[in-house]
């Protein structure tokens, strides 16, 4: 079986460190159906962070009213994603831990940044912190690990 969203594109490589983070999540985001159909939106990107918005709506709500917890788990993943591959490495989670702090209730505008917390090796550790307005609706701990290939291809 074949994928039909492509793993790497064909743009240049940017210099720039924000230049290759957007160049790298403009790449992701073409391919990222899940996202998207969740309404979310990348806000920002730079080397090791990122924020990404989205609306609570009607069908992402559990039986108390409240957003889902694995639709803030994708929010907080979808940031974590952005960040940890904004420097052109295909770099994959290893695995993550969230807590909850407070509902996300219907109609909220929920931002998750992202910030990479320690990069070694192929392995990273990143801090995501979901928000409506000023308060905190959850924390997030991503780990990951880099496959070592460049997500663009020199043209």
């Amino acid at each position: 079986m074949t994928s039909t969203h492509p793993t790497r594109s064909a743009m240049p490589r940017p210099a720039d460190p924000t230049l290759l983070a957007r160049a790298c999540a403009e790449a992701l985001w073409a391919g990222d159906a899940a996202s998207q159909a969740l309404g979310m939106s990348l806000e920002s990107v730079g080397p090791g962070t990122s924020r990404v918005r989205m609306t609570v709506r009607d069908d992402m709500v559990n039986g108390y009213g409240h957003c889902h917890g694995g639709i803030l788990s994708a929010l907080a993943d979808t940031a974590f994603a952005f960040a940890c591959n904004s420097r052109d490495v295909v770099t994959v989670a290893a695995g993550f831990d969230i807590t909850f702090l407070s509902p996300g209730l219907l109609g909220a505008l929920l931002v998750a940044e992202a910030q990479e917390v320690a990069l070694r090796g192929r392995s990273g550790l990143y801090d995501v912190t979901v928000r409506d307005g000023d308060t905190v609706v959850a924390e997030f701990r991503g780990r990951s690990r880099a496959l070592g290939r460049p997500i663009l291809e020199e043209s």
